[in-house]
């Protein structure tokens, strides 16, 4: 096979992947017409998440939590420090909504390198009922959140996830991780889930918690830097499989500056790579970039015009994400494309920093995917 034939069918390859991944998110994340409706029986469920200083949006998305159209859940705010200027704002939602059962719970549990996990275990260990979510909080909940989460919950089912998408952006680079959100990482983890290789995103997570507490707790997920991976890992490892959501729920942006994308970005491409390095190595050809090229490079070895082949190759890409934004009712304006295209280039450059360094911060915590994991037993 010559190098020519190669480029075309990695072209091919991987435009039909972006097809196949477009297609599956876009039937999954259509836009639904009426809410779910409340389950019968309705188990009762715990709401657990974790808060740390103030974030944007942060009191229409911790309202959400008051809100929802469920007959027995309870809520429990997780918090490190007594003084966190979020905890106002905490206090004052639940004086408002008496009807909804809540408390916040303080203090830290360091069981692992990860703060996020180590600010939630007082809440699984305090939570009430065996059905638990734990929720980030900037998750803006829609009134049948927990119905949602419900619905995909089967007999093979460890975890049911859903996939943050972002909304309501008010800057050139919230656009941008609008973009990365939704029809790119979103429809791949759609993807992935109908291919039998479901895995966990941390936004929301759905526990029956005897699986997890079967083997080894909420401690267990301390064997991961990354709890999401961690969850993966201990359902597969019980022959049982991710879920997610239908039309998953939004997390409104509001402003995002360059550094903000990038670091969180680059941080989570970190985790992915100590985590899960096969599927990692494969990310820098998720974007139009280098399928573009090498159509581009078989065309002109064919006598075609690579540039007009190469553009027809990105605009296919581009306008399979349109038909899905445009389906799910994510965020998109004349703009869109071209914003979409220019995240693709910022991909190789991306994993290439995520390949050869190791240390980030999150929400003031100084870490590293070097780190030692954490040891249960």
């Amino acid at each position: 096979m010559t190098v020519a034939e190669c480029a075309a069918g990695f072209s091919v390859l991987m435009t039909g992947a972006q097809l196949f991944s477009t297609g599956v998110a876009a039937v999954r994340c259509r836009e639904i017409p009426a809410p779910f409706p409340v389950p019968d029986p309705a188990p009762p469920v715990s709401l657990m998440r974790p808060v740390r200083g103030m974030d944007n949006f942060e009191e229409e998305t911790l309202r959400s939590s008051f809100l929802l159209d469920y007959p027995n859940y309870e809520l429990l705010f997780c918090c490190e420090e007594p003084d966190d200027p979020v905890l106002p704002l905490v206090r004052r939602l639940i004086a408002a909504h008496p009807g909804v059962p809540s408390r916040i719970l303080i203090g830290r549990d360091d069981i692992s390198p990860n703060p996020k996990l180590n600010n939630c275990v007082k809440g699984w260990h305090g939570a009430a009922h065996d059905w638990i979510i734990m929720a980030d909080s900037n998750v803006l909940m829609p009134r049948d959140y927990i119905q949602r989460l419900l619905k995909r919950y089967t007999k093979d089912t460890g975890l049911v996830c859903s996939t943050p998408i972002g909304s309501r952006p008010r800057s050139f680079w919230a656009e941008v991780e609008c973009g990365f959100l939704n029809t790119l990482q979103a429809r791949w983890q759609y993807a992935a889930e109908a291919i039998g290789f479901g895995f966990a995103q941390g936004k929301s997570m759905l526990w029956h918690k005897p699986v997890l507490e079967e083997h080894g707790s909420i401690e267990a997920l301390g064997l991961e830097i990354a709890e999401d991976a961690a969850a993966t890992k201990l359902v597969r490892r019980q022959g049982l499989r991710v879920g997610l959501a239908d039309n998953p729920f939004e997390q409104p942006l509001g402003v995002r500056t360059f550094a903000e994308v990038w670091g969180r970005q680059l941080r989570w491409a970190r985790l992915r790579r100590v985590t899960f390095l096969p599927f990692f190595l494969l990310e820098v050809f998720t974007g139009c970039v280098f399928p573009s090229l090498a159509a581009a490079f078989a065309a002109s070895v064919y006598g075609l015009d690579p540039v007009l082949v190469g553009v027809a190759v990105a605009t296919l890409w581009m306008a399979s994400e349109a038909v899905l934004a445009w389906s799910a009712g994510w965020r998109m304006f004349w703009a869109s494309p071209f914003i979409w295209l220019f995240r693709d280039c910022m991909l190789p450059f991306l994993f290439t920093t995520a390949l050869l360094t190791d240390d980030f911060v999150w929400r003031g915590n100084a870490m590293t995917v070097k780190e030692e994991p954490a040891k249960v037993g």
